[in-house]
């Protein structure tokens, strides 16, 4: 597997790592330019371009710059400076629009339910309304909803899972009521190029963690896989944009599909 560098992926490495040292003194930068959800006021029209070139921290640049380093070069070799930046672009667009429409749909989604409850606040609809949006809030509420199964005409106790339904969503909404959700990275576009190489090179060895060798075809899978639970888990805590990741997969898909490029040519 040739490492030396080509054109394209040397001025994305480099543009990104300016950038990120320019976020880190320039708070405005990340604040504008940033993806934020759909509904929220802060949105604008450019940013599922430019969330892709800011990143979170230092471990996450230094993650996605050597994706790019390792796979990027093959790619623009085999597909020319053009259509590998087209496909990087394509792809980390791609990836943050299905990162927002799944938020735009989980919020209209947990917006309904929570309407619906304050309708008919039982037991049972509070128990689901936790198991659809709040897994992660579930255990701590397990004695209040003993208490509430037990006596579910008592008024504190359908007060109280009220106030709970209205704050969980509330403080969900992209506004300044709630979280100032935003999204960054070049993930996407990353895991679009990881999603490409295992297509076009499907029997590369990679080393793992420089440690264990592993095909590209079997990478991307267990990648895919893990993007899959963990966008579906929603583990408490979690702020990686999975459906971003699978976003920028599925785009890269599309795209070569569109393109008619057939892997046996790479063999």
């Amino acid at each position: 597997m040739r490492l030396d560098i080509t054109p394209t992926v040397r001025t994305l490495l480099l543009l990104n790592v300016l950038i990120y040292v320019l976020q880190t003194q320039i708070p405005f930068l990340t604040d504008t330019f940033a993806l934020y959800p759909f509904q929220s006021q802060y949105f604008k029209i450019f940013q599922p371009v430019t969330y892709m070139f800011l990143h979170g921290g230092v471990r996450h640049i230094f993650s996605n710059m050597l994706g790019l380093f390792f796979f990027g070069p093959m790619l623009e070799r085999v597909w020319g400076p053009k259509r590998f930046l087209i496909f990087y672009l394509i792809t980390g667009i791609g990836a943050g629009l299905l990162h927002n429409g799944i938020a735009y749909y989980e919020l209209s989604q947990l917006q309904n339910d929570a309407y619906a409850y304050r309708e008919n606040p039982t037991p049972e609809a509070f128990n689901r309304f936790l198991n659809n949006h709040a897994k992660g809030l579930y255990n701590e509420a397990v004695d209040f909803l003993d208490r509430f199964d037990e006596d579910p005409t008592n008024g504190q106790y359908i007060q109280e899972s009220k106030e709970f339904v209205s704050d969980y969503y509330l403080g969900r909404l992209p506004y300044p009521t709630g979280l100032r959700i935003l999204t960054v990275g070049a993930s996407g576009a990353i895991f679009g190029i990881l999603l490409a190489f295992g297509l076009l090179f499907p029997n590369t060895e990679i080393f793992l963690y420089f440690l264990f060798p592993i095909k590209a075809k079997y990478l991307v899978i267990l990648y895919g896989l893990y993007e899959l639970f963990g966008g579906l888990q929603q583990a408490p805590g979690d702020n990686v944009a999975h459906f971003a990741h699978l976003g920028g997969m599925l785009f890269g898909f599309i795209l070569i599909k569109y393109w008619g490029i057939h892997r046996d040519k790479f063999y």
